[in-house]
């Protein structure tokens, strides 16, 4: 049986990155949540990139302004 995705706390967040270092502009795509038996991932984007960077990060505490550095 699958679970909701919307109503558990995503394990990764999904950000595209366009630029480097300083200069990058990092804009949050999408969210994983953890297979049951911990072998894989669900993911759900609002949106596909076609330039830029996929980035994979562990959430941050709210607050957090900063989504990759």
């Amino acid at each position: 049986m699958s679970r909701n995705p919307t109503k558990h706390r995503p394990a990764l967040h999904v950000y595209v990155v366009e630029g480097e270092r300083e200069t990058a502009y990092w804009t949050k795509i999408g969210a994983a949540w953890a297979h049951d038996d911990g072998d894989g991932f669900n993911f759900q984007l609002s949106a596909v990139p076609l330039q830029g960077r996929l980035v994979i990060r562990k959430p941050r505490p709210k607050g957090d302004e900063e989504a990759g550095q």
